[in-house]
């Protein structure tokens, strides 16, 4: 029987060391999922599977807890793509929980809103292989070992990737120009304008409630074709506005007294919406910051 002052010993050792790789396992899982909530989830099961392990039988902890964050943000992936074809009626309000504000406008600064939107476009074993070993200098033996295949798959995934995101054009347009986009979606998702849509949409567009492993809420990824048809059939009935949610350009809809009752949040590439961020959750949603036109 073990001496549970000991357990706990070890327990606090070991958290202590986990904490001097927080940081760069967030920073991994971040890029990974595009979403500080899902990263946060990730690093928080690495943290669940370090405690159940055999710590003194890892003799590298840093690359050993990668591999681990790797292996949770790819089933993460997998499962976002499996839900793919889900109607987006069926999505789970998006966590009440979320890390700091301070630090997502961090991470998400240091990678790039571009970056970030290509990063979706790949399937999830190029997105991993890039993102551990462009980004985070992993030997392709060790995302070969993440991924199940052979270290040349995972070069050739990599090298996929590479090309992906080097083609990628930054994004080159200015606030007007997104509010313009920003009232075309408005306009056509109020007349339920199915081709106004696709004008508007990239073809490859996101769209997504944020999720993580610990929520089972649901994160959908989806083409311009599948997210054109649900929002042309929603046709809201409330009053829906544009804004700046969270410093992104948007759109808000508020219910009859006024209220804020959710949110949706737009990356703009090329003059198209490439990826919409749905906040229904009502925790989540007091918390925004929005900025209406004029104010």
């Amino acid at each position: 029987m073990s001496d549970p002052t000991t357990d706990h010993d070890r327990l606090a050792e070991l958290a202590q060391r986990f904490e001097t790789h927080r940081a760069h396992l967030r920073a991994v899982a971040y890029r990974m999922l595009g979403s500080a909530t899902e990263a946060e989830d990730a690093v928080q099961e690495a943290w669940f599977r370090l405690s159940r392990a055999d710590a003194a039988q890892v003799e590298n902890l840093g690359a050993w807890l990668t591999t681990v964050v790797g292996r949770v943000c790819l089933d993460m992936l997998r499962s976002r793509r499996s839900r793919a074809e889900e109607p987006l009626d069926t999505w789970h309000p998006a966590p009440s929980s979320a890390p700091d504000p301070a630090q997502d406008a961090l991470l998400a600064d240091s990678v790039g809103v571009a970056l970030l939107v290509v990063l979706e476009t790949l399937t999830p074993a190029e997105r991993l292989a890039f993102v551990l070993h462009d980004l985070f200098a992993v030997p392709f033996d060790e995302v070969a070992g993440v991924l199940g295949r052979q270290p040349a798959a995972a070069r050739q995934l990599a090298s996929r990737a590479r090309r992906r995101v080097r083609g990628a054009e930054a994004p080159d347009t200015g606030p007007d120009r997104h509010r313009e986009v920003v009232n075309a979606f408005m306009a056509a998702a109020r007349d339920g304008d199915f081709e106004g849509l696709l004008a508007v949409l990239d073809p490859d567009v996101v769209a997504r409630s944020e999720a993580g492993v610990t929520t089972g809420a649901a994160a959908v990824a989806c083409g311009a074709l599948t997210y054109a048809s649900f929002a042309a059939a929603s046709r809201p009935a409330q009053v829906i506005r544009p804004a700046l949610v969270d410093g992104l350009p948007g759109v808000v809809v508020l219910d009859a007294d006024g209220r804020l009752e959710r949110a949706l949040r737009f990356t703009i590439v090329r003059d198209r919406v490439a990826v919409v961020e749905i906040v229904t959750d009502p925790e989540r949603v007091a918390g925004l910051t929005v900025e209406f036109e004029g104010h």
